[in-house]
């Protein structure tokens, strides 16, 4: 029995679940292995996007019999000319949207004053549930205010973390592109030669579908955000571009994106002229059709196939386990433990066939 692949894997998910259960009763003693994780966590985050967004050109320049290292100090350049068109072009933009959101907070705490004076006068006519359900809301707003104001303290250390991230992302980036072919490689060699190719299949596929995703959702989200600025401007809404940016970034949610890009958006409109939080809407759902029946389908078809109720428990699931960021994270390792467990199965069932030939025979 111990010779057996599954009795194997069950020993080797019980170890799993023994250590996770170590890490969370002792956590003192991977306090450093901790801190160092987290450390790294964003620099290679960035790097290993970068990577899957750079590599085609990489490739294409090599075809055209280009050395990879130049071509790798082409894609930098590449890469620092798209920044300084977006600080020379864009930032200036997005700088004077946000300096007149910040004037008009007056205005809009105002607004909101009044909208409160009205709901408090008024709350006699409104059933019980909406009350109670708006005036959790407004304390969790107000202790969200609380712990933003309290995390001040840590301002200094964030600052220290991001210019470590940017100071370490080019390097990262440079030895992923020069030493692309190498992972697949040394990974490989901690398995038997008979599983070489198995092993190698696997990673290739998992290679393909976090390529797939990255890529795709890079093109969704920019044709989104240019859905919502044309909208934006047409009818007339103040800082478009600002929310449209918005919008843009938070589209690397799927399905939730789209509500969360929407909230500041309808507030702005509504603060401008009631009647705009309804073109507002009208935009928002204009965009989500586009992008939901024609873009999506061309280009995210291939990297995630799964149906949208399996997408949004998902999403929730990385919500609770790690906020925004696991909401981000968390399709891109369901695309990875997918190919692993759809190459497990395949794998079972050659296995299986094998032996029954055996037994035939």
């Amino acid at each position: 029995m111990v010779k057996e692949r599954w009795f194997r894997f069950g020993i080797g998910i019980i170890m799993l679940f023994v250590i996770i259960w170590f890490i969370h009763s002792d956590r003192y003693v991977f306090t450093p292995f901790i801190i160092f994780a987290k450390t790294l966590f964003l620099p290679f985050l960035v790097a290993g996007l970068l990577f899957y967004l750079t590599r085609p050109l990489v490739e294409l320049m090599e075809k055209l019999h280009m050395p990879r290292k130049i071509a790798i100090l082409v894609i930098f350049l590449i890469i620092i000319g798209i920044l300084t068109l977006i600080v020379n072009l864009i930032a200036p933009i997005v700088q004077e949207q946000f300096n007149q959101l910040v004037k008009n907070i007056p205005s809009m705490i105002n607004a909101f004053k009044n909208g409160i004076d009205y709901w408090k006068q008024n709350q006699a006519s409104i059933p019980n549930f909406v009350v109670n359900a708006v005036n959790n809301a407004v304390t969790q707003l107000q202790g969200s205010f609380t712990s933003a104001g309290s995390s001040v303290g840590n301002l200094l250390g964030g600052i220290f973390d991001f210019v470590f991230s940017i100071v370490v992302v080019p390097f990262v980036l440079f030895y992923l592109l020069d030493d692309r072919n190498k992972f697949s490689n040394s990974v490989v060699r901690f398995f038997p030669r008979t599983q070489h190719k198995e092993i190698t299949s696997v990673l290739k596929d998992m290679d393909s579908a976090l390529a797939n995703y990255i890529q795709g959702q890079l093109i969704v989200s920019t044709c989104v955000g240019v859905l919502l600025l044309i909208g934006y401007l047409i009818i007339g809404l103040k800082y478009a571009l600002l929310l449209a940016l918005f919008g843009m970034v938070t589209t690397v949610i799927p399905f939730l994106g789209a509500i969360i890009a929407v909230i500041p958006a309808i507030i702005a409109g509504f603060i401008q002229q009631p009647i705009m939080a309804l073109y507002v809407i009208i935009v928002m759902l204009g965009a989500h059709q586009i992008e939901s029946n024609l873009i999506s389908p061309q280009v995210m078809g291939r990297a995630l196939k799964a149906h949208p109720l399996t997408i949004i428990l998902l999403i929730l699931v990385g919500s609770h386990l790690a906020g925004v960021l696991g909401m981000i994270l968390i399709i891109p390792t369901y695309a990875v433990l997918k190919v692993i467990v759809q190459h497990v199965v395949k794998l079972i069932r050659i296995r299986r066939q094998e032996a029954n030939i055996l037994n035939k025979s």
